[in-house]
């Protein structure tokens, strides 16, 4: 994508898969389960967002959560902001702030395919923030 191509991807795309794979065995599975409820935005302004969330994570049963669900909670999810830069085969987002400290401040590498209002993200290969395997991502996406 040339720069002034990048109209292209700004915008907000909902999640429709995503997909794991682990590197030392070929093996696909899918985070955060079947159908993950989540967004990421690319704005104008260099800024973009992610939310995702596990489809059918059950809400605490008091306030404040148990500690047992705060983990819980917080195991089903993964949700970051930053900025972002693109050049003809990735976006790299800028990570200053996350669910999960060790992200913030990280460059997170996509390599992507823009197939009219379709998105396809491929990390680059990283230990799994959930498994700690040295794998990639699959994420697909469709325009909002």
């Amino acid at each position: 994508m040339t720069m002034p191509d990048r109209a292209a991807l700004l915008g907000t795309w909902k999640m429709v898969s995503w997909q794991r794979e682990v590197l030392a065995t070929g093996e696909r599975t899918d985070a955060l389960g079947p159908e993950p409820v989540g967004y990421i935005t690319y704005g104008a302004d260099g800024r973009c967002s992610v939310i995702v969330v596990k489809r059918d994570r059950p809400p605490p049963t008091t306030l404040p959560p148990t500690e047992e669900e705060r983990v819980r909670l917080f195991d089903s999810m993964l949700a970051y902001a930053g900025t972002y830069t693109v050049d003809e085969e990735k976006v790299v987002h800028h990570v200053d702030a996350s669910w999960n400290q060790t992200w913030t401040g990280t460059d997170q590498v996509r390599f992507y395919q823009l197939e009219g209002d379709k998105l396809m993200l491929r990390s680059a290969p990283a230990k799994d923030p959930h498994t700690g395997e040295l794998g990639f991502h699959l994420v697909q996406f469709e325009r909002v």
